[in-house]
Order: C-alpha cells, then structure tokens, then sequence
C-alpha cells in the first residue's frame, strides 16, 4: 500500500512538473525521454527496497537509490509548485473572462516560457545540492569550536577542552580513506576527554566489524566515554527472536570495551585533576515523541553530589528540553546528537540557520544555553537513509571550558 501511494504522488508530481518541459518543446520524444527516467528512479528505489537486506542498513544501492529518488523528486515538487502558483492566477482570468467577456467559450491562457524557466532554475538548485551531497558533502568533515564560562567550574578545569562525535552510523560508510581522515582529524584536536553520544551503527553490531580497529585509534588524557542512541538498541531491525535482539546489544557493548571507550549505561564517572572534580554523567537513550526511553538519570546520578560540576550525556536533545534543563542538580552542559540536522539546511554562521528539524527539535544544531545550562547537539559524524549532507556538514564538535563569567 505505501508503495501504491509513493507512486501516486510521485508521478502526480511529475505531470504536474512536466508543464515546464512542455512549455519548452511539445515533442513527442522529449516527453518520453522523461517520464522514462522518472520511472527508471522510482523503479530502482521500489526493486532496491524489495532486495534480500540481512542488515538492514540504508548502506550501498539502496543508499544510492534514496539519494537520487530525493534529488528528483524535490526537483520536480518546485516545478510543480511553481506551475501552481502560475494556475492561481491563470484560471481565474480564464473563470473571468468567461463570465465578463467571451460568454462562448473558456480559454485558459497559455503558459509563460519566462516563468518555466525560473522554475527549471530554481528546481536545479536542490537537484544539483542533493547530489553533490552524496559525491562530497557527507564526509565534509568540519571542526566547530566553542568556548563556554562558568562561574563554578573548579579552577583545576580552566581551559579543559572536550572532544565531542555523535551518531556514527558506520553501517552507511563506504569510503575508509574518508572516515580515516575524520578520525585523524578528531585525534588532531587533543582535547583532554573525547566523549561519543549515540547511535554507532544504524541496526546491527555486526556493522561495526570494519571499523573499529580505526575507532580504537581515538583516545585522548582523560579517556574516551560513550552512550548508546536510539538505533543502536535494534529496535528498527526485524529479529528472528527476542534472544537475538538482546545478544546484539550484548555484541555491541563488547565492542564499545573493545575499543577503549568506556560505555555509561546510567551511570557516572569522575574525571579529577589537582584534586578537584567534574562528574560526567551518561545516560542510555531518553526521546520523546515515541522513541526509546531507557534513560534513567536518577540512577546516573547516583554518588553526584549537587555541588559537583556536571556534564550529562544523552543522546536525544529532547531529554534537555523535558527533563535536564530544569532539573534541580543543576546539570551546567549536556551532550547530545540524533537530529543530524537533518543533514539538510542553511548555515551562515552568526547570521542565519535553517533546516527542516528545526519544527520537530527547538534545540537541533550547535549550542544553546537558557538559565546557565547549556547544551550542544552535534551535528553528527556520519549519515542515515539520505547518503550524503548538504549545508549541514559531519562534524566534530571541541568544547573548551573557561572559569568566570561570559564576556560581554
């Protein structure tokens, strides 16, 4: 059944975007020519989705296919948005003009060429985005720093500076020299503590078997720690039994021990240094809106103390806008990641950021700070169903901590 509606509206877009083409030429074969690549897209999507997929990845062909189904099918929603727009106002003169003129006959007016060609240009901005997304963007790897003060933060901790990766994905990876350089380039920072905050494959543990002898290369003074994401519970695989969803979430906290990094599943570490302390707190995934709610931050907290200063992790920036921001421990940053930003948007650093997320997530990219706490959600290090990212680039976020108050 969703296949039958795919359908629908997708062709339903395309006669509709096809005005354009016809605008241009009426030719027969020129006509032909693209309602066959349109059929070719929507059919290599629906036989890519109908394919055996043991790990149920959006990984190789099935990736590829997403990716230019996308490409085509945003194109040609401006097209028809366009041509819409134009029948607004064409029909209406035609409904006047029968009324108050030709009382015979109904001539709707023809289409303007200059308007089909503002539309073509226009759709090409997206085509063209969307798929220089999947050549280059997704391993666009970018280094977004920021310097945050708190009055607070024990003097021995001026100037620590926090590593942060989220949402790897590395079931969607297909290019070693790529994520090998990201990988150099998150060790090149230095950072005293490398945090990662969820979703390290996209269904299975079994994904990780490739990557994670290049995943134990990062470390940093004061250790690397982790949490788990929503996705990495399996919960969006079809399991032969209970007993082999619960054996790979096994699997996969093994590999988390296996390279070095040390997983929180509710629970707490103390990083000290010249005899003063932060607490770092980790939760498994809290989302609202359906997602999985295995975080328990009482328990993660358990052995904090209310004066300590605390950085939470937790995967889902929902957590903070339902749970964290107000609570009464007083939690001064929290880490998150999981929108992606929906690897899709506008950034023009300091002066303007979009995305489509940004009316499902109030907090969806960078950071953000209400009464003192702040929270920053990464951008994340990998990519999920869309194989690439266009204007919200895969990042790396570096977090340095300064005693005193924020300069003005």
């Amino acid at each position: 059944m969703r296949w039958i509606i795919l359908l629908v509206f997708y062709f339903g877009v395309d006669l509709y975007g096809y005005q354009v083409v016809r605008s241009f030429s009426k030719n027969i074969w020129i006509g032909v020519i693209y309602f066959l690549v349109s059929a070719i897209v929507i059919g290599n999507l629906i036989f890519q989705f109908n394919q055996p997929n043991p790990g149920g990845t959006f990984s190789g062909s099935r990736g590829y296919a997403i990716g230019i189904f996308l490409a085509f099918v945003v194109a040609k929603i401006v097209l028809a948005l366009i041509m819409l727009g134009e029948d607004v106002v064409r029909v209406p003169v035609a409904v006047v003009q029968r009324l108050f003129g030709d009382s015979e006959n109904l001539s709707i007016p023809s289409r303007r060429k200059f308007l089909s060609t503002i539309a073509l240009g226009l759709a090409a901005i997206p085509f063209a985005s969307l798929l220089y997304g999947m050549y280059k963007g997704r391993y666009d790897f970018r280094v977004l720093k920021y310097t945050l003060y708190f009055e607070d933060l024990p003097d021995a901790f001026d100037g620590y500076r926090i590593s942060q990766i989220s949402d790897i994905h590395c079931g969607s990876f297909d290019n070693k020299n790529k994520i090998e350089y990201g990988v150099e380039l998150l060790k090149e920072q230095d950072s005293d503590l490398v945090v990662f905050t969820g979703d390290l494959v996209n269904n299975m543990a079994s994904e990780m078997e490739d990557w994670k002898d290049l995943f134990s290369r990062v470390n940093a003074r004061d250790g690397v720690y982790s949490i788990l994401g929503n996705h990495d519970y399996g919960d969006y695989h079809n399991w032969e039994s209970a007993e082999a969803k619960k054996q790979n979430l096994e699997r996969l906290k093994q590999t988390h021990s296996e390279m070095g990094w040390d997983l929180m599943l509710n629970e707490n570490r103390f990083i000290e240094k010249n005899g003063e302390r932060i607490a770092l707190v980790g939760v498994e995934n809290w989302g609202a809106g359906g997602f999985k709610k295995a975080g328990d931050l009482r328990k993660a907290e358990e052995g904090v103390d209310e004066g300590d200063f605390k950085i939470l992790l937790s995967h889902d920036p929902s957590h903070w806008e339902q749970e964290v921001k107000t609570h009464e421990k007083h939690y001064h940053l929290t880490l998150s990641g999981h929108t992606h930003g929906m690897q899709f948007g506008i950034e023009i650093p300091g002066w303007f950021r979009w995305s489509p997320v940004q009316y499902r997530y109030k907090h969806w990219a960078g950071i953000y700070e209400e009464a003192g706490r702040y929270i920053n959600v990464n951008r994340g290090f990998g990519f999920l169903a869309y194989p690439g990212r266009v204007g919200i680039w895969p990042e790396i976020s570096v977090i340095e901590l300064k005693k005193g108050s924020k300069p003005a």
